[in-house]
């Protein structure tokens, strides 16, 4: 069938191995190399808002509303309908990570094609009694290369039977099956070494026979998210020369075996941003999601290939909602796609202070917290965090009992963020008050905030404290605190000499009373240091090793005194160059260190995807060595501030205790992606 395929390039299957083969992640079962038991508490970028359902409308009507075809737990996703308007296959996670449902009216969601390693999986299509998706569950051994890769396996074949279609050593993205069953095309980023890149993945249009599927062909150099026209041509999206997202269009019986290429077409016009294509079967029009100049949200349009005209569709439903990734019944009538189900909606309502997420490691419990810079109290009781950080809001410092129960606040109405409670003194957290990603001279201070734990056992909401500011006004961007095993004194960033670099302050009296100590100097930045529970090292986040690039930071320890600075080595060479490590802390036995990093690259294309900063952001762990590489998350979202807690929690949710009373009410309160604009 590839005969009328237009061959750009054909593929190798077996590609050379690149030097980052070297490095392997861990998998050994000596108990020495696996990482202390524990919880583990961080936070994901705008997760805990998104509430999404999946709906459809009917075209044949005048798009006064939608239908939801979900049951509104957990956030529903990326579906496809599978033989009629009511039935579809999607993604929900509402098991702890993302696994596939299939519904039927009238039915609960049935799971589907589950795989039960997979911590992250997307995409699904069902045709001819099989489910084809990606999944990130083969792990490819090497550094800066997404898991990402395409599979199938039978609808009703329980756990087993996964045949990859990728072949080893490439990342393939998005895979769309043609109406046959007989062709998949997907983004595929082949073997390359990811480059950094998000905001437009650097991925090729790539066709495949099902049955063969080691022979592949690039049909378009550039391209993602495919969609298929019966069995010969193809639609995806990328950015045009003019800078906005547009429709490809390539027809794959325009060539043959001589080598003749057709180049793609564009479809939709410049002065919108169109994406996430999904075609009808009519041959005459295309879902699309878009941004436009006039509104500040995406939605749904259908365009005609012919009139060349667009056709608005969820606006007039619900127009200040986002609207994403459209999909199309098979006989062109019904467009679906997922959107925030709203706050009168049945189903969930409210998003709980804790929420379990899979974990790949024994004995680690992963819990995402609806807020950031989460810091255990000394008995683990509770976790100081900060709810939101969105420019200017004041939300202070929160408090919740670490079985997310019930929630209190402290420092009200000012800005806060990035927290230590002291290992020795239940009454006592440091903060940072001001505005954070500031300039060095811009005015943040650590602040040691006391107060009477007895308010921890009330239901009062406010906690009465009194305030200590440790550093002086003068002295510009002072932040990240983190107390020393005995609670006797503070390390800190500073800019105060031009550079941000690491000061200790008595954790009582301040640096005006008690005096400071400079422990690291450069003309770079050393920031988000953590005190070892052992008390004799400070980890923290550094670009010391490139000083004029302020985008790669690795992870570096300094004995308390200033002397034997070291980097933590996990990848030596070029690639240790390219390293984001950010937001380390230690585990309880001060042998593993914990961290947010981009080893893995990406997992999904982001522009499907709601507002992440950097989608790339997973948590690992590693030894002090350097060894022992271990992922513990591995999503399309922005994983971050997290901390290790050496004890395992019982949620509210699993017990009579929790009423979820003061839980956040659900309001779609997320962004777009703050990179896609109409500022062309």
């Amino acid at each position: 069938m590839l005969h009328n395929i237009p061959i750009i390039k054909s593929l190798s299957i077996s590609p050379k191995k690149t030097h980052t083969d070297i490095h392997t992640f861990t998998h050994s079962t000596n108990t020495t190399m696996n990482p202390p038991p524990g919880t583990i508490v961080f936070n994901t970028v705008g997760r805990t808002q998104y509430g999404f359902d999946v709906f459809y409308t009917d075209l044949n009507t005048n798009h006064s509303n939608d239908h939801r075809l979900t049951d509104g737990i957990s956030v529903n996703f990326n579906a496809q309908f599978t033989q009629n308007h009511q039935t579809i296959v999607f993604v929900s996670e509402r098991t702890g990570s993302p696994r596939f449902y299939l519904t039927r009216p009238e039915n609960k969601p049935e799971l589907i094609g589950s795989i039960p390693n997979a911590l992250f999986v997307d995409r699904p299509t069902v045709k001819n009694g099989k489910i084809y998706f990606s999944s990130t569950h083969d792990e490819p051994n090497v550094l800066f290369k997404s898991w990402s890769a395409v599979y199938s396996t039978a609808v009703d074949g329980g756990t087993g039977n996964v045949t990859r279609l990728t072949p080893h050593c490439v990342v393939d993205y998005s895979p769309a099956v043609s109406v046959t069953g007989n062709l998949i095309a997907v983004a595929s980023y082949g073997s390359r070494d990811w480059e950094d890149e998000f905001h437009e993945l650097k991925t090729e249009i790539v066709v495949f026979e099902e049955s063969v599927p080691e022979n592949r062909v690039v049909v378009s150099e550039r391209g993602g998210w495919p969609t298929w026209l019966g069995d010969s041509t193809l639609f995806f999206h990328r950015i045009a020369d003019d800078g906005w997202w547009s429709i490809f269009r390539i027809d794959l019986s325009d060539s043959n075996l001589t080598g003749s290429q057709t180049l793609p077409v564009r479809v939709t016009p410049p002065g919108l941003h169109c994406f996430t294509p999904a075609a009808f079967q009519d041959g005459n029009h295309i879902a699309v999601a878009t941004r436009r100049r006039e509104s500040n949200f995406r939605h749904i349009e259908i365009f005609d290939l012919k009139t060349k005209t667009f056709q608005k569709i969820t606006e007039s439903i619900n127009a200040d909602f986002h609207h994403y990734n459209p999909f199309v019944s098979p006989d062109s009538r019904y467009v679906g796609y997922h959107r925030f189900r709203g706050e009168s909606a049945q189903g969930e309502s409210t998003y709980p202070h804790l929420d379990r997420v899979i974990s790949p490691v024994k004995n680690i419990q992963l819990l995402r917290l609806n807020g950031s810079f989460p810091s255990f109290s000394p008995d683990g009781d509770f976790i100081a965090f900060n709810h939101e950080i969105v420019g200017t809001i004041n939300h202070g410092v929160k408090i919740i009992k670490s079985n997310g129960s019930k929630r209190w606040s402290i420092l009200k109405e000012r800005l806060c963020f990035g927290n230590a409670w002291s290992p020795t003194e239940k009454n006592v957290i440091y903060t940072s008050i001001g505005p954070i990603f500031e300039s060095v001279t811009k005015t943040v201070q650590i602040a040691r905030i006391e107060f009477d734990p007895v308010h921890l056992t009330n239901d009062r909401e406010e906690i009465p404290f009194t305030l200590k500011i440790l550093t002086e006004e003068a002295t510009g961007n002072n932040a990240f605190p983190s107390c020393s095993p005995d609670g006797k004194f503070v390390v800190f960033r500073s800019g105060r000499s031009g550079y941000k670099n690491l000061y200790i302050v008595d954790a009582v009296n301040g640096e005006v009373d008690g005096g400071l100590r400079r422990l690291t100097e450069g003309e770079w930045i050393d920031t988000m240091p953590f005190w070892s529970p052992k008390g004799d090292l400070i980890a923290f986040s550094s670009n010391r090793h490139d000083p004029k690039n302020s985008e790669v930071f690795g992870i570096y320890v300094v004995n308390v005194d200033g002397s034997g600075v070291r980097r933590i080595e996990i990848e030596k060479g070029v690639f240790g160059e390219r390293e984001r490590l950010n937001h380390v802390c230690f585990s309880s036995d001060g042998e593993w260190l914990l961290f947010t990093a981009n080893l893995g690259g990406v997992s999904a294309e982001p522009v499907g995807l709601a507002n992440q900063f950097q989608p790339y952001g997973d948590l690992f762990v590693v030894r002090l060595d350097g060894s022992g590489l271990r992922r513990l998350t591995c999503n399309a979202y922005e994983n971050g501030t997290p901390t290790w807690h050496n004890g395992d929690l019982l949620l509210a949710s699993d017990d009579e205790d929790g009423d979820g009373g003061d839980w956040d009410k659900l309001k779609g309160a997320f962004q777009e992606p703050l990179w896609i604009t109409c500022d062309n």
